[in-house]
């Protein structure tokens, strides 16, 4: 992968370059600003009154008696070591919690976050996007980014919001949404993002008795399902529309640290916002699930700090806090490393996932050649290709344009799972396009599944000729 992971500086290498602005912190939009933005069911929810008072807890000099925690002393586990692979040298090295860092851990903690992890990300969001405190942002740690989109959307989203939805879309925010009561509106996308001239056609054109959009919601690297990497340009043109037309952009970015692109990293919206005329429309989505451990859960949102409040709430109102065993043993493996070897580990795993991109592809041209049509993703786990299923007809059960039969019944039935295109579309409409992971498939494996599939795709295209 390019060494673009950021320049010093935090400017990506091929970060657009503005003229002088006036000081970020003189454009930096108010906390008032946000008041018409956050959902009427946010504005309802109160504080936890023993949550609220947990911080004070560690002032000097205060003896506690306000929370019903468990002893300590009753807790079975009592210590906890483990190995970690260096990732320049590759050496197993051994770690160990100390006392304090076991006892924090299997404690409760803060419904926001333990504060050294979150002082860590917020460092990381200063070395892999170039943004510092007092730029109007703050971080919360949840339980995995899905758990802080989810709780973004009822943050943001009243019943019958209109919220733009870049199409085809990450399929398990469809549900979330659909349970905020949004209005879902498809943004097409093409190879290189979202088609910024057709959405500011839509919005230009917008009616004048109906309320705008309050979000955009965008998976701007190595997307799900398409696998598109949005370029520099494109992302420009989405954040003047959102100052034009004055939405938010809800930036889900898990696959940040999986691009192995031949070109440099873009930069993402939250880098690229500092230089913008107004800071503070880019709510952050952060996932390190998908580098160090999906089953840890490691989720944070940057956001301005009305929608971190917002959010927080909302986990004390639910889930009371994210994980603290999660937090601390995370914290410490990322301690052990720093920043430069998380880099370092990163990058190993972005190479990892291009070289299964790249047997993955070479069945795909081995076996579907001439039945189906892909672009070759740059970032991310999915390809997405589009069906050569040939004319339809009755007898056959298909209908033009429609990968649903083939995928979920013919296919299955041959022994080969995908996922139809249809589910990755608000909407539900039909379409040819199917999704593929290669994520975890040895080749011998990969061969085989494809091979399977040309046969389904054929057996089709035969059904409907007759």
């Amino acid at each position: 992968m390019a060494d673009d992971f950021h320049a010093p500086n935090g400017l990506s290498q091929n970060e657009v370059q503005h003229p002088e602005q006036s000081p970020i912190s003189s454009r930096v939009l108010p906390s008032s600003f946000y008041e018409s933005f956050i959902s009427d069911s946010s504005k309802r929810r109160i504080e936890d009154p023993i949550r609220v008072l947990l911080p004070l807890e560690d002032r000097p000099g205060v003896i506690s008696l306000l929370a019903g925690k468990p002893n300590a002393d009753t807790f079975p586990i009592t210590s906890l070591q483990f190995t970690l692979r260096d990732p320049v040298t590759n050496d197993e090295v051994p770690v160990s919690l100390t006392e304090a860092e076991l006892s924090r851990s299997l404690q409760y903690s803060g419904s926001k976050g333990i504060p050294g992890f979150l002082e860590w990300l917020i460092g990381l969001q200063e070395y892999s996007h170039g943004r510092k405190r007092g730029e109007g942002w703050d971080l919360a740690f949840g339980t995995g980014s899905s758990d802080l989109i989810y709780k973004a959307v009822n943050a943001l989203v009243n019943p019958g919001d209109v919220v733009l939805i870049e199409a085809p879309v990450y399929a398990g925010v469809i549900p979330m949404f659909h349970s905020a009561g949004g209005e879902m509106m498809e943004v097409q996308t093409d190879q290189y993002g979202i088609d910024a001239q057709g959405l500011r056609e839509t919005l230009d054109s917008w009616p004048r008795d109906k309320p705008k959009p309050k979000v955009l919601y965008t998976v701007p690297y190595g997307c799900n399902p398409t696998g598109v990497t949005s370029t520099v340009e494109r992302r420009l043109e989405v954040l003047e529309l959102a100052r034009k037309h004055n939405f938010l952009i809800l930036e889900d970015d898990p696959y940040y640290y999986l691009y192995f692109g031949s070109a440099p990293r873009p930069p993402s919206y939250f880098t690229l916002e500092r230089d913008q005329p107004e800071v503070g429309r880019v709510v952050r989505f952060d996932s390190l699930s998908k580098v160090l451990s999906s089953g840890m859960r490691i989720g944070f949102i940057s956001a301005p700090q009305p929608i971190i409040d917002a959010v927080v709430m909302h986990t004390m109102n639910s889930n009371l806090q994210p994980p603290s065993f999660t937090q601390v043993l995370s914290l410490r493996m990322l301690q052990v490393w720093g920043y430069e070897k998380l880099r370092a580990h990163v990058d190993r795993v972005a190479e990892f996932y291009r070289a299964k991109r790249d047997v993955f592809e070479r069945q795909m041209r081995k076996h579907l050649d001439g039945l189906a049509e892909w672009n070759v993703p740059e970032a991310g786990m999915f390809f997405w290709f589009k069906l050569q299923l040939g004319k339809t007809g009755a007898a056959s059960g298909l209908d033009e344009g429609d990968s649903e039969a083939v995928i979920r019944t013919k296919a299955l039935e041959n022994g080969v799972l995908a996922l139809p295109g249809t589910v990755f579309l608000p909407s539900g409409r039909k379409t040819t396009y199917v999704r593929a992971s290669f994520s975890l498939l040895p080749e011998d494996q990969v061969d085989e599944a494809l091979r399977r599939l040309r046969e389904t795709i054929l057996k089709a295209r035969e059904d409907v000729s007759v």
